[in-house]
């Protein structure tokens, strides 16, 4: 009977996380690909497929430009092939191109204009960067913010906020020349910026001082994976404190906008640091580690939480789509790049080289994701468990 019980557990613990994580990713990666398609089609270019996943069809339909509309059987992605496109990662296939008449390579994504196929690229980060925006300021709009005084309470003893000199009753206005508005703000500043000097702004008995702190680095272990941070050590105002705003259409956009950016800094921030060997890759997270987010995310913040993370995958998804790496939007814009300043683009035999080496990178970021995600798995589980 344990056992009955271990395994519908299991079970209904899987379809928790994976059915929110497929709404999710879903939902992500058909405004990525509706980015390029519009695109695609205002600057007048054939489409031949618009595919919801990889794989094998599921089903589909054509719809009366010719464009076949289907979902596939490998949910993790998404594609659309355009006319000229020797597969749905829009790498060119010149014979087919060589083979076609004036009419045909009127219609072909490789014959375009360099601004036109640059524009058709990067329609579908951008379109992640409005999507995340769109959410972020309807989250606000609606729902408007809790807000908490950025007052210190305490000071935690041989903290950095105790070698920094902070005093409780300090009132936090301003961190770097950056304003703080909350105490939230001041934790999300200081949480990603572990073993760096910050200059703090603070108000105390009427006037305004600065002090230099250095947030020690610690890491926690939670149900959505190894999180590493920063922190000052100190306590903010009781909960009982925090005081629901509700903003405009304008500051609404303005804040969602500023959200979107935020996320965008602290990941090249984290990748900044990944490179110069100050962060570790075991933060890392794949396809296992979003589903558990979503399925967490699901259980405890409801429609609001999904929608929060929706916004959050938008613009991760957005910004990886630019990295300069072939396969990605990125690459292929690194090679028009290259086609602006030569005149001419690179060979085919270059392109080829490029897309293998590509290719490499992404697969081994895949699966260097996923053990991570494996690895995390079995710490939170192992913490469940003590």
């Amino acid at each position: 009977m344990d056992f009955l019980n271990a395994m519908g557990g299991t079970a209904s613990g899987f379809f928790g996380a994976v059915i929110p994580f497929l709404i999710v990713l879903s939902i992500v990666v058909f405004v990525h690909e509706m980015g390029h398609f519009l695109v695609g089609r205002w600057c007048g270019v054939g489409v031949h497929a618009f595919s919801l996943g990889f794989g094998p069809e599921l089903f589909g339909f054509n719809d009366r430009h010719g464009t076949r509309w289907k979902l596939s059987a490998i949910p993790l992605g998404g594609y659309v092939k355009f006319h000229g496109d020797a597969n749905g990662a829009s790498v060119p296939d010149p014979d087919a191109v060589a083979r076609m008449s004036p009419q045909e390579r009127a219609i072909s994504f490789p014959t375009q204009s360099l601004p036109k196929r640059a524009a058709i690229v990067a329609a579908g980060p951008i379109a992640n960067f409005i999507l995340a925006i769109a959410l972020f300021s309807g989250a606000i709009y609606f729902g408007g913010r809790y807000e908490t005084p950025a007052r210190v309470e305490a000071v935690m003893p041989d903290s950095a906020a105790a070698r920094a000199g902070f005093q409780p009753g300090d009132i936090i206005r301003a961190i770097g020349g950056s304003r703080v508005n909350s105490f939230t703000d001041m934790q999300r500043t200081v949480s990603g910026a572990a073993g760096s000097s910050l200059t703090i702004t603070i108000e105390r008995g009427g006037e305004t001082k600065d002090l230099v702190a250095i947030p020690e680095s610690k890491e926690d272990v939670t149900p959505f994976g190894r999180h590493r941070f920063g922190r000052l050590g100190i306590q903010g105002p009781k909960g009982t404190e925090a005081r629901l705003v509700h903003y405009g259409p304008l500051e609404s956009l303005g804040l969602g906008t500023y959200e979107t950016y935020f996320v965008v800094d602290r990941t090249i921030d984290y990748i900044g640091k990944l490179v110069t060997g100050r962060e570790s890759p075991d933060q890392l997270s794949g396809p296992i580690g979003i589903a558990r987010v979503s399925g967490e995310v699901a259980k405890v913040g409801g429609i609001g939480g999904l929608i929060g993370l929706i916004a959050l995958l938008s613009v991760s998804i957005g910004l990886l789509n630019l990295f300069p790496v072939p396969l990605l939007d990125g690459g292929h814009l690194l090679f028009y790049a290259f086609e602006a300043v030569r005149g001419r683009p690179l060979s085919e035999r270059a392109q080829e080289i490029g897309f293998r080496i590509g290719l490499a990178l992404v697969l081994f970021l895949m699966l260097f994701a996923a053990w991570n995600d494996l690895l995390n798995l079995g710490a939170s589980w192992g913490t469940r468990r003590t």
